[in-house]
């Protein structure tokens, strides 16, 4: 499977929600990701989804700056 492919596996969550984010997002930026925003929504994909709700849907702001950015992005569309 490619990493694309496996991160895209990964994005199915609990919450319909979610996944519409964060598989819009791969689709439309995780070709052309740099290496850290990469690693950056991977740890998003770590987390629990009342979590990553705090922060994709509540807009809570990360502590870290390049996961923070992601999120960002992934807000945008």
């Amino acid at each position: 499977m490619s990493e694309i492919g496996r991160l895209r596996w990964r994005c199915r969550r609990g919450m319909k929600e979610l996944d519409v984010l964060l598989e819009r997002w791969l689709a439309r930026h995780g070709s052309a990701a740099t290496a850290p925003e990469i690693t950056a929504f991977e740890a998003l994909l770590d987390l629990q989804d009342p979590e990553l709700a705090r922060y994709l849907l509540a807009g809570e702001p990360h502590t870290e700056s390049v996961i923070r950015s992601v999120i960002e992005r992934i807000r945008e569309g």
